[in-house]
């Protein structure tokens, strides 16, 4: 029996709407352990070198979060996989149309991985 749960790491700007709602969603589904982040000062979980390093794939919401990632940790994701998803900020914690953007774009990517 296989015990290994893939990682999961959430990254939007301040971890409040965006990535907090991936986190939400995808925390209870059976394979996965989910942490979410962000990269702004002022985030609700600031990105650190060690959730980088613990997760197995990251999800960040905009092309500017994997640039903010690459430009100060490209060593801890060499190799590692970084989907972007394309989500503007322009959700609330929970809305409906960003669980279903989330849900089908992060599931879509887990399906074929």
């Amino acid at each position: 029996m296989n015990h290994f749960l893939e990682k999961l790491l959430f990254v939007c700007s301040r971890n409040r709407q965006r990535s907090l709602t991936a986190e939400r969603i995808f925390e209870s589904e059976p394979g996965y352990q989910v942490r979410s982040a962000g990269t702004a000062p002022g985030a609700r979980t600031k990105l650190t070198p060690g959730l980088l390093g613990w997760a197995d794939i990251v999800f960040v919401m905009e092309r500017k979060h994997r640039d903010w990632i690459l430009a100060h940790y490209a060593d801890l994701v060499t190799g590692k996989p970084i989907v972007t998803l394309l989500i503007p900020d322009e959700y609330g914690y929970m809305d409906d149309e960003l669980v279903d953007i989330l849900t089908n774009r992060v599931a879509a990517y887990l399906a074929g991985d």
